[in-house]
Formats: structure tokens, sequence, C-alpha cells
């Protein structure tokens, strides 16, 4: 098995994740207020995808993520669509994130406008949490009653067709709970396939469903196709704390991308309250500082928070020779 996450870090010294998709498709103009969320874009839009895709990488981002978080094979049931038509959307949607990819690095070399030797941006393929597939903001709690078994069967189609996809590594985001964390560890070990899992966190130091967030770490310590961790979709405020506490559990690449600091209302189906204020440069500066080795933003963050963390990067680039 390769490791597309620590090579691609081991040259460039850290890797910046892209943004909210999501939150770029509404820019784009597209109506997410449905189940399937960003996956319906996948139905009615997927050009927009494409397009969202590219403005990641032309603000800087060194890995886009799929439009697949919340693609299930059970939510695209509810909408009639079978299983064939399913893992076609799955593999559509890696298809249009390795396409603009490729757009992207093609222009890049006919413009000459960036360093030759910089990396071929990677494709992450998403895997939602089960929370996402109910649409209850249950991802933010963890409070399936599904035990690890039962998560492992629901995640096991979805994960096949991504698993024989060109996407360079599958990521596990929002994982709130322990038995989650238990299904994707076991389906990174059959499939082979290079994984991150990003947990969502309650506070510094616990999941959303109350385990130690240094015990889910230290799981996926344990399995070596599990390539890296991380925290997504979190309040800016807790990242450097959970920074610490998992590099107490690990020797893995962290990964950071939290949102903006607002909350989302599951019943109203909205991000609601104040943002929390951030200089995306000096904070991708303190994070570095305490020990991710890559950053980018989920909910609420677009191009323009990415633009700011690849600039950070970019200074902090190590020489080769």
């Amino acid at each position: 098995m390769t490791d597309p996450i620590r090579d691609f870090i081991e040259r460039e010294g850290v890797l910046v994740l892209d943004g909210g998709l999501a939150t770029e498709l509404e820019a784009l103009g597209c109506d997410l207020g449905d189940p399937l969320w960003s996956a319906r874009a996948l139905i009615d839009d997927p050009e927009a995808i494409r397009t969202a895709h590219r403005r990641f990488l032309d603000a800087g981002a060194d890995c886009i993520a799929t439009a697949t978080y919340q693609a299930t094979f059970e939510g695209f049931a509810a909408r009639g669509l079978g299983t064939a038509d399913t893992a076609r959307l799955l593999g559509q949607a890696v298809e249009t994130a390795v396409s603009a990819r490729d757009e992207f690095v093609a222009a890049r070399a006919a413009a000459a406008t960036e360093p030759a030797d910089r990396l071929r941006p990677l494709v992450a393929a998403s895997v939602g949490p089960y929370g996402a597939f109910l649409a209850d903001g249950s991802e933010y709690r963890g409070d399936y009653g599904l035990s690890a078994a039962e998560l492992y069967d629901f995640h096991a189609r979805r994960w096949e067709v991504l698993a024989e996809s060109p996407a360079d590594v599958l990521a596990c985001e929002t994982t709130p709970s322990l038995e989650e964390t238990q299904a994707y560890c076991r389906l990174a070990a059959v499939s082979h396939r290079p994984t991150w899992v990003s947990f969502q966190c309650r506070d510094g130091a616990h999941l959303a469903d109350g385990t130690p967030f240094e015990t889910a770490v230290a799981l996926c310590e344990a399995e070596p196709h599990v390539v890296a961790v991380g925290v997504n979709c979190v309040d800016p405020r807790l990242v450097a704390p959970l920074i610490r506490t998992a590099r107490r559990a690990t020797g893995k690449p962290i990964l950071v991308y939290p949102n903006s600091g607002e909350e989302w209302d599951a019943e109203a189906k909205r991000w609601t309250g104040p943002a929390t204020p951030l200089d995306w440069t000096r904070s991708a500066t303190e994070w570095r500082r305490e020990g991710a080795d890559g950053i980018g933003g989920c909910c609420r963050v677009g191009p323009a928070g990415i633009a700011a963390i690849r600039g950070t990067a970019l200074s902090s680039r190590p020489i080769v020779t």
C-alpha cells in the first residue's frame, strides 16, 4: 500500500485541504435543502461540483474531497434509484473530482505560474458518517444505537465502490463515535486502501459520543491502512487542544479542518449563531506549531480561507535540493 498523505507531507511540508464543498455549491446557486444535501448536486447539477472543486484548487488546495459525503445506497434508494444507478453516481463523483484536478494541473503547467516541482493535488473519496444519511444532526452526537458490526454493514457497499475508484485516499469524515471508528478501521483493513479518519468532537478531549479522543486515535494508530487522523467540522477554538490530544496517541499525520464556529440546527436545516472570529493565516501557523500536518476548512469555509492557509503553507514549505 502506498501512503499518499505521508508522501505528500514529506515532500511539501504540509497538506492544504479544501473547504466546505456544500458551502461552495450553495454559493454557486445549488439548492441543498434536502436529506441528500451536497449529494443532491450529483443528480441535479454535477457541473457545479466540478466548478466548486476548481475554485478550491485555484485557491491553493492540495486535496479535494468528492461529493459523496451524504451519498449512500440507502439515501438514493429513497429517491427511487437502484443499486446500479447509485454506484454510477458514486463513481461519477470521483471522476468529476479527478477530472477537475487533472484540468487544474494542465492549466497550471500551461501557465507556468507555480513551481514545476509542486505535487499533483490528491483526490479524497469522502465517506460521511451514518448520521449524515439520517440527516438529523446525529453526526454531532453519535447516538446511533448501532454496533460496530452494523455500521460496517451500512458502509460496506459504498466503501467497495469508492475503494475501487481512482481516488488517492478514502476520507472518513465527521466520525462521532468509537463504534463507527471501529467499523472504518475494519473496512480499511479489508480493502487495503489508504484511509484517513477525521473526528467530530464535543470538546478538546472527547468525541461527540463522549469517548476519549485519545482512545479513538489510538485505535487508528494500530491500523496500518489508516494513514492519517484528524478533526473536522469542529469549532476552530477546539483545534489546538485536539491536536495536542491526538499527538499523544499517534505518530501519523494529523489533519484539521474546522467549520466557521457556527452551529448546525438539524431541525431548521441551517447554520445558526455567530462565527468564531478567525484569522486563517494566524490560526494555520498556530496549528502547524501544535503539530498539524494538514489544514483546511469544513462547513462555511470557502476558497478565501483556503487561499489564506495556502499562503501560510508556502511560507513554511521546505527547500528541496
